[in-house]
């Protein structure tokens, strides 16, 4: 009992931002170098893997675009966690963790469409079509950027977070859209071959570059994503003490010195 009391003590420590801060100086350079060292072995594997039969080289965009993709989804599902703890459990940091997720997912998203589009290029010849799952992708984009100018555009700092929280867990109801659009309609993007009941159908000598990189890829978002909650915590800081000193400034008398410099210049 006394191990799983101190174990939920230590994440309740965690939503003090100081401690936190501090986790995050101590891991952040062990994700990044973990990610170096994924991604430098997982582009390796990429480069030296078999071509496909039937798409030759151009398989090779295979291993940064469906990370990429699958970032996409996942940053978002990590946001609407944090909404939860936003609207339910008024967890300190939970607003912190979605606004500093968005734009990191908004890049992911972003260049998951335009790997696509390069990719699609000589296999559809056409850069883009509104299939659905293409379509439900540039909405995930759409609503990553909605949420970015949400949190900007209010200056409460509490509306902001419960309007962000709201129109994240909404737009969530996309995420299974993207994953099951291949299933539910006729697209051009093949079915599941990774994440499937009966196990993957792709050839292991491309299955492991592959899952290197996005192993890789999602190391790499964990270290942004608490680099990006370090810098809006200090932020957060920075905006609260400015206003504790203007409210400071207002409130104290004028100095003696200058109402009389005041007077000897009127005289």
């Amino acid at each position: 009992m006394s191990d799983t009391t101190s174990r939920f003590s230590g994440w309740i420590d965690l939503a003090n931002p100081t401690r936190f801060v501090g986790l995050a100086d101590k891991v952040i350079p062990w994700l990044a170098a973990i990610a170096a060292i994924l991604l430098g072995v997982g582009l390796y594997m990429s480069f030296t893997a078999p071509e496909d039969f039937q798409q030759g080289i151009t398989v090779r965009i295979m291993y940064i675009h469906v990370p990429f993709a699958w970032l996409a989804m996942m940053c978002y599902t990590i946001m609407a966690i944090s909404a939860l703890g936003t609207l339910v459990w008024r967890h300190p940091l939970a607003d912190v963790a979605l606004k500093s997720a968005a734009p990191i997912g908004a890049t992911f998203t972003a260049l998951a469409l335009v790997t696509g589009s390069i990719w699609g290029k000589p296999m559809w010849g056409t850069w883009w079509v509104w299939d659905a799952r293409l379509t439900s992708v540039f909405v995930l984009f759409l609503m990553y950027l909605g949420i970015i100018a949400l949190t900007r555009a209010l200056d409460d700092a509490g509306r902001a977070a419960w309007a962000a929280a709201i129109i994240t867990l909404v737009g969530f109801i996309n995420i299974p859209i993207i994953k099951f659009s291949v299933d539910w309609w006729n697209t051009l993007h093949q079915p599941a071959s990774v994440f499937r009941l009966g196990g993957p159908t792709i050839d292991p000598s491309m299955l492991w570059p592959l899952a290197v990189m996005a192993l890789g890829f999602t190391v790499l978002f964990f270290a942004l994503h608490l680099m990006a909650m370090r810098t809006e915590i200090f932020r957060r800081r920075v905006t609260a003490m400015r206003r504790v000193a203007a409210r400071q400034a207002e409130k104290a008398p004028p100095s003696p010195l200058v109402g009389e410099g005041g007077r000897e210049a009127a005289g």
